[in-house]
This record gives C-alpha cells, sequence and structure tokens, in this order.
C-alpha cells in the first residue's frame, strides 16, 4: 500500500515563483509541516511547503490507533486526509528538497533547495522529521528493495502468505509487526533486549496474537539470501532464521548535519533547541514535531502537529511585529 496522496495536486505548483519575498516557508511534509501550513493559510500568511517526501514518518506508519477522530487508520491513508485538508487552502506544495539556509542582509532568508531553486522568505519554519536508522550489517544495503524494507504500509501485502521479520522493540516495531501479521503467515520480531520498549497497549497484543514470536535478547548481524532476502543471523546464537522480508524499525536520529550547516542551535543528541512558541536560537527561524527538543522523545502524530500550529501561529506574530501589519 503506497501513499496516496495525489500527484496532480503537487505538480500544480512545480513552477512556482522564486522572485517573490514569501511571509514563510514551510520545510517538511509531516503532520508538523502540513498543520503549519493550514494554521499559516488561515493566517492569510504568504506561504509555501517543500518537502522532498509527503506525509514524513506518518506516510510510512502502520495502523495509528492515537490520533483522535479516528478509532484505527493507516498511517498513509491519515497523511492522505492530512493532505486533503491542506489542499483546501491553496498552499503552494513543493517537491524538492531544501539544502541551505542562509540569513540576508536585511531581515529576510534565502532557501536554497536541491533542484537549484532559490526562494527568500521572511520567516521559516524547521518541521523536518527525523531520519530512520539503519542496521549497517552485511545484506542491508544490497537486499533493500528486494526483501529489506523501511515501511511497512507500503510492502506489507507483498509477503501475504510468507514470513518476515521486524527488527526493534519501539512503538514503531511494534505497529509494523500488527499490521505484517495481517498479511504474512509468521512475524518475527528481533529485539536486542530482554523486554520491548513499545507501550503496553502494544505489548499486550503483540503477547497473545498467535503469528507473531518474539526473539529477544538478540541482534541481527547479517541478512541474506540470493535474489532476495532469505535469513537472517543472530549474533548471539549464530542461527539462521528463515524469512522473506525484514522491516527495520530501530529508530531515527534529527538531520544533525543540516541543522548544523545552517547554524541553528541543537542539543547533544542533534535536536534543535526550542522555546514554548516554537522559536529556535535564529530569530525568524522556527521548528517543529519530532526535529525538536519539544517533542521530549514523545514523537507523536498529535504533538507534531500540535507543534506546527504554534511554530505558524509564531511566524504570524513574528511577521507582523518586525513587517508590520499583514
Amino acid at each position: 500500500m503506497a501513499l496516496k496522496i495525489s500527484f496532480r495536486r503537487i505538480e500544480m505548483f512545480k513552477n512556482i515563483e522564486t522572485g517573490k519575498i514569501y511571509d514563510v516557508i514551510i520545510v517538511g511534509g509531516g503532520p508538523a509541516g502540513v498543520t503549519a501550513g493550514i494554521y499559516a493559510a488561515r493566517y492569510a500568511l504568504n506561504a509555501v511547503l517543500i518537502t522532498k517526501d509527503k506525509g514524513g514518518q506518518m506516510g510510512e506508519a502502520g495502523y495509528v490507533e492515537n490520533y483522535p477522530g479516528f478509532k484505527r487508520i493507516l498511517g498513509p491513508d491519515l497523511a492522505d486526509k492530512f493532505y486533503d485538508h491542506l489542499s483546501e487552502y491553496k498552499v503552494p506544495i513543493i517537491l524538492d528538497e531544501v539544502v541551505n539556509i542562509k540569513r540576508t542582509n536585511g531581515n529576510l532568508f534565502v532557501v536554497e533547495t536541491a533542484l537549484g531553486n532559490q526562494f527568500k522568505t521572511k520567516t521559516v519554519i524547521l518541521a523536518l522529521g527525523v531520519i530512520r536508522r539503519k542496521l549497517g550489517v552485511p545484506g542491508e544495503k544490497e537486499f533493500s528493495g528486494k526483501g529489506v524494507s523501511y515501511c511497512a504500509p507500503c510492502d506489507a501485502p507483498l509477503y501475504k502468505g510468507k514470513v518476515v521479520a521486524v527488527v526493534g522493540g519501539g512503538d514503531s516495531a511494534a505497529s509494523a509487526a500488527l499490521l505484517l501479521a495481517d498479511y504474512a503467515r509468521k512475524v518475527y520480531l528481533v529485539h536486542r533486549r530482554d523486554r520491548l520498549r513499545a507501550q503496553p497497549f502494544y505489548v499486550r497484543k503483540l503477547t497473545i496474537h498467535p503469528k507473531i514470536q518474539f526473539v529477544l535478547n538478540s541482534n541481527v548481524e547479517e541478512i541474506g539470501g540470493t535474489k532476495t532476502v532469505e535469513w537472517i543471523k543472530i549474533k548471539e546464537t549464530g542461527e539462521k532464521i528463515h524469512v522473506d522480508g525484514v522491516f527495520i524499525e530501530i529508530g531515527s536520529d534529527p538531520p544533525k548535519e543540516f541543522f548544523k550547516r545552517i547554524g541553528v542551535e541543537t542539543d547533544e543528541k542533534g535536536y534543535v533547541i526550542v522555546e514554548s512558541d516554537q522559536s529556535t536560537s535564529i530569530p525568524g527561524i522556527f521548528a517543529a514535531g519530532d526535529c525538536t527538543t519539544a517533542c521530549n522523545m514523545f514523537k507523536q502524530i498529535i504533538t507534531a502537529a500540535a507543534q506546527g500550529a504554534i511554530a505558524a501561529d509564531s511566524a504570524y506574530k513574528y511577521v507582523i511585529e518586525k513587517f508590520g501589519k499583514k
């Protein structure tokens, strides 16, 4: 199941103006970025959203069961609804990657993208989310897309009636395992510790599921096969477990190098330090979502969305204060 967001809607804004000055440029297309876009539009800010992917990790999540209004919904479907909502406000969306942000001699910023575009803006909202960690073991890179996956909702239907492994012990791993169990005939959940760190709600579901088997105190040291994945090797025992696919869910990190490049202050782990109004160490740059210290390591769709709303409100107030009434 792939994310179903309409590419036609994106193409509408492919040739957007680069010479004008925007009130706010939102960097990132996850729940924080999309919510910031909605609120910016409601404040009548001249906004644009730049993202290299649509939906962020929400678009790759399994079943979401803790977002108010939806008892149970797949991450890609929820992302679809976010973008449907955003489209009502006609906020331009650019499929591109922001590679640098520089302050001009005045109070403006220049946002540079991988495609060579430059945009001028009065404020920036960083909503970049986090980057999935890799296992870093032999076979992971070689079999990427050939049995190694980082997106359960995208690839789960491919493993109907097959055997898969999920590597990880947090909420993302638990959600992935439960989703995969809807398709696969067996799911191994491999975790390096003696107990899962997922929410008790998830652990209870995993424990009683007849298709899911825990492999605890275990590290995957190699992924092997011929043309596609056929097995994983457990470091502690040397055992090779036959699987048709491996789903890596071992956490994530903020885009540290990018934050270092633009000069925004971060904590020791690389998360952007923000105040209660989502402001950063650089006046005019705000940040929201999982890439910030405000998430308190509690990376949830609802908290990211809330921070996106606050960031847009703060950007609006900044524009009024520095540049006058809209």
